[in-house]
């Protein structure tokens, strides 16, 4: 299962995580292997950004929206 929650509060609108590259592989829910945990986690936080789902629009408008304001 995947489990993000410790690295959602660090999550940016736009989709963004910083994540440090060190190499711990890890398996996501599709059995794609990522480099790390926080890496695993930005690519499923962009994803539900890209959705339109989730953290994106609890954080911050999508920049269509600011250019409108």
């Amino acid at each position: 299962q995947d489990d993000c929650s410790e690295f959602r509060s660090q999550f940016e609108a736009g989709g963004r995580l910083s994540c440090t590259r060190e190499n711990a592989p890890v398996r996501d829910a599709s059995g794609k292997q990522h480099t790390n945990k926080c890496l695993m986690c930005a690519e499923k936080f962009k994803k539900e950004a890209q959705r339109g789902g989730g953290t994106l629009q609890r954080n911050k408008l999508p920049a269509s929206e600011r250019i409108k304001q």
